[in-house]
């Protein structure tokens, strides 16, 4: 006969709640008479908080009910008609068979040249081995280096292809985070209240920008300078020449 779930707990219930005897008690729990009368009396689980087995469907009314008007009556357990399957722990490393183990060197040369975003974890996760045997596959320094040759972990039963597509995706979205934002646009910031039409701020900056046009202006001035004297050929002759017949005269 199977204990109920937590046995001490669900003893201490029916001790408070129930007109059973120790023994019945005692057999529904898996423990022996003596400890369900210390649990009576105070002396035994006086820090358990008692477990209502209707509650939680190991037992019945109608048992109870029985139990209590015949003494003899044997109470018997609810047996679950659900089937709950045990969820395989994804904690610690992965159980790899003994005949599998001697593919691991390939599977993790597969992923290192087509998955190299994968880190050493993920790694670690999918195939189940270790860093020292991943570092030795990729340096190339394994005792069995010359024999190794990249194979699917998918085709040799290492991992299945969702977990395989899954520890990719989550690589790629993790280097996606990584990368600069190259396009990404500039903050907005507050403008200047130099730059607000209308504020005397932005008339004393309009008038400091003009003044300071006018004086770049007045600097770029080029002096004057003298013009030069162009003389013609033809004038030169008929000046002398009327200067020589003054001289004549």
């Amino acid at each position: 006969m199977s204990a109920p779930l937590m046995p001490k707990a669900t003893a201490v219930w029916l001790v408070e709640n129930t007109a059973l005897t120790f023994k019945q008690i005692a057999d529904l729990c898996v423990l022996h008479e003596l400890e369900v009368k210390g649990i009576a009396d105070g002396d035994v689980a006086a820090g358990i908080k008692g477990m209502d087995p209707v509650t939680g469907g190991q037992l019945t009314r109608d048992e109870i009910s029985k139990g209590e008007a015949d003494p003899n009556h044997r109470l018997q357990i609810l047996v679950s008609k659900v089937a709950i399957s045990v969820k395989r722990s994804t904690t610690g490393p992965r159980y790899t068979p003994v005949s599998r183990r001697g593919d691991r060197p390939d599977a993790i040369m597969w992923l290192l040249r087509y998955h190299p975003e994968l880190t050493d974890a993920a790694l670690m996760k999918l195939v189940g081995t270790t860093k020292h045997t991943i570092a030795s596959v990729r340096d190339r320094d394994h005792w069995n280096a010359s024999n190794i040759k990249p194979v699917d972990p998918v085709t040799l039963g290492l991992c299945s292809q969702l977990e395989l597509d899954l520890a990719v995706s989550k690589a790629a979205s993790k280097g996606m985070k990584k990368m600069p934002m190259q396009d990404a646009a500039a903050p907005r910031t507050l403008i200047p209240a130099s730059e607000v039409t209308g504020t005397t701020a932005h008339s004393a900056a309009m008038a400091e920008a003009e003044a300071e046009r006018a004086q770049a202006e007045a600097l770029a001035i080029p002096a004057p300078r003298e013009v030069e004297k162009t003389y013609d050929a033809d004038s030169v002759f008929a000046k002398l020449k009327g200067l020589k017949l003054e001289e004549d005269k």
